[in-house]
């Protein structure tokens, strides 16, 4: 039996009437079908079953119901907390008056589409003689906290060494549920578990949460505790490589970590793991960013593939050319991250994240987006260094992109940042760009078709697009400027000794700068911070466009100074409040990872 959750305006399921946390202060749990945020008190905040734009069953960050708390008694304590070096493995640690507690949280690995593990290993490190006090609540709500649970039962399990257990099962909203680790925990009527552990010194307790379909089987040993740590452990270890030669290691490693967790084994990468956080306090802008975006898939895998031959390249290639062959000219910017359609907008009837809304789904899902093609072939033209164009199948996609090019370039297209239907200038400089670097790597015969296009394009955003100053203009109609033009420029649009890119980094610095870091334009006459956060995207584009100059001292210091725009656990979202300090917008922020992860391979050099 299922029941309904309050509406908008309750507590939004709140069990301690506690605001949210800092979007800075979350951390991210994923393993490429779906991801969670933490909160600093042990609150899984976020989490959508099974897959990533499914109905979340922990939906407090957006005011709605459910969590899955695991966190000191004594609320008298400090909170803290790491990463374990290349994964998303989180070690959330807490310092009360008289003990030290430790949680080890991560979705287990390998990672099945439609059925999510997730381990909490939760010890004392230190305690008084007679142990310190564990708070425990599990309180799933489907459907954005619409459906309650069934009353929980209790089952007999048995692992495969033969110790039985016990394991909690409910089932709603479409899901079915089982809980192993605290046997003593108290059913709600209201489908919720509770329970006040108390550890000693050194004691520990596994606790393994399954969520799957109602109609499916039971799956994973939910009582081998030590083999679902050992299988995700290795299979981190064995997807993330050493970056011990780049710029800033431990975070090219993390941002690496981010993006496979990120990335479904569909290869889709999903842009971000949340919906609807605020990009800026009431100005309406508010998205969901659960889907794969392809110019965002391009930009990881153009970043992995200046590493190495990496798996997260082979899947972002695999998912792209079966994108681009189905869909040819009308390539839509974002898919699922299993190449389905994104769902039109709609609002839930849930208050939102302060300053934010309740918004699902994405209006981009339906847009033209020419540079997206310029991306898909920079991608293909980055991967041929590794073999991935002697495939038939990526040779033919690439060649569909060039064809899409050529009947699409002068028709007017939202570009990069959504917007209304125009000549954008960035977007052709990007297919020029592909088109270039794609010609790099074919025949003499077969490049010609692409460096012929290229020069035809750049030959009319020359005519149309760039100032009489000599800086490139936002758009054949609208001569501000526009960060997104880094980008190009430092991956070849023009020769180095252009001087229209020296102009117009000049012209970005002067106008579209604050406190080093980088805004994507002006919105109006307002100061750019009150308009929006800085663009962290643009910030790595100006390290990157410095560097293709030739100034590895700027491009140093662009790179660093985005670099510190984190929150705590070391994640990116996709904008920063300069004058705050706060993040803004989705977390974490997968083009910002892949950016973040490129500059420190290329300046490493």
């Amino acid at each position: 039996m299922t029941h309904q959750a309050p509406a908008r305006g309750d507590a939004a399921g709140s069990t301690d009437g506690r605001t949210p946390w800092a979007l800075r202060e979350h951390a991210f749990l994923g393993d490429g079908e779906r991801g969670a945020l933490v909160s600093p008190r042990g609150e899984i905040v976020w989490l959508c079953a099974p897959r990533w734009d499914s109905e979340a069953v922990f939906s407090r960050l957006i005011g709605g119901a459910g969590q899955y708390v695991v966190c000191p008694e004594d609320d008298w304590h400090a909170a803290g907390g790491s990463y374990e070096d290349g994964t998303l493995i989180r070690v959330s640690r807490w310092v009360t008056t008289d003990a030290v507690i430790e949680c080890r949280d991560a979705l287990a690995l390998p990672a099945a589409p439609g059925r999510l593990v997730l381990l909490r290993r939760v010890r004392a490190e230190r305690a008084p003689a007679g142990g310190t006090g564990v708070r425990v609540l599990l309180d799933a709500r489907p459907g954005f906290g619409s459906t309650r649970m069934s009353t929980p039962r209790r089952e007999t399990g048995e692992s495969g060494t033969g110790r039985p257990g016990t394991v909690w099962t409910s089932s709603g909203g479409g899901l079915r549920l089982r809980w192993t680790g605290v046997p003593e925990a108290e059913p709600g009527d209201d489908g919720s578990l509770r329970a006040a552990l108390t550890l000693r010194a050194g004691e520990r307790r596994d606790l393994v949460l399954e969520i799957g379909p109602d109609e499916a089987g039971d799956s994973a040993d939910l009582l081998d505790t030590r083999r679902l740590w050992e299988e995700t452990e290795r299979h981190w270890h064995r997807s993330v490589p050493d970056c011990s030669g780049l710029l800033a290691p431990r975070d090219a490693r993390q941002a690496y970590a981010v993006l496979a967790g990120l990335t479904s084994s569909a290869g889709g990468m999903a842009a971000a793991a949340t919906t609807s956080l605020p990009e800026h306090a009431g100005e309406g802008r508010n998205y969901d960013y659960r889907y794969a975006w392809l110019r965002d898939q391009c930009y990881a895998g153009i970043a992995v593939a200046a590493h190495g031959p990496h798996p997260l390249l082979e899947r972002t290639v695999g998912f792209v050319t079966a994108r681009v062959l189905e869909a040819g000219d009308a390539l839509r910017p974002a898919y699922t991250v299993t190449g389905a359609h994104v769902p039109a907008e709609r609002s839930l009837r849930l208050r939102g994240y302060p300053g934010g809304s309740d918004r699902v789904g994405n209006h981009a899902g339906s847009q033209f987006q020419l540079d997206t093609y310029g991306e898909v072939l920079q991608l293909y033209a980055a991967a041929a260094g590794h073999g991935h164009l002697d495939d038939p199948e990526a040779r033919r996609a690439a060649q569909t992109a060039v064809t899409a090019v050529e009947h699409n370039w002068q028709r007017p297209e939202a570009g990069l940042w959504e917007l209304e239907d125009r000549w954008w200038t960035h977007s052709r400089l990007s297919v020029v760009t592909g088109l270039r670097a794609l010609a790099g790597h074919l025949p003499d015969k077969e490049a010609r078709r692409p460096r012929e296009l290229a020069d035809a394009v750049l030959a009319e955003t020359r005519r149309r697009c760039l100032r009489p100053d000599g800086v490139w203009a936002r758009a054949a109609d609208d001569g501000t400027l526009d960060a997104a033009l880094l980008l190009p420029l430092a991956r070849g649009a023009l020769p180095q000794d252009d001087p229209s890119t020296a102009r117009f980094l000049a012209a970005v610095e002067e106008e579209l700068s604050e406190d080093g870091f980088v805004y994507r334009f002006r919105h109006d006459e307002r100061p750019l911070a009150d308009a929006e956060g800085a663009f962290l995207l643009c910030g790595f584009m100006m390290a990157l466009a410095a560097r293709h100059q030739g100034d590895m001292t700027a491009a140093v210091r662009w790179f660093e100074r985005s670099r510190s725009a984190y929150g705590p656990p070391g994640l990116y979202a996709e904008e920063f409040d300069v004058v705050q300090r706060q993040l803004r917008g989705n977390l974490p922020q997968a083009f910002v990872h892949a950016l973040l992860l490129e500059n420190a391979v290329r300046l490493a050099g």
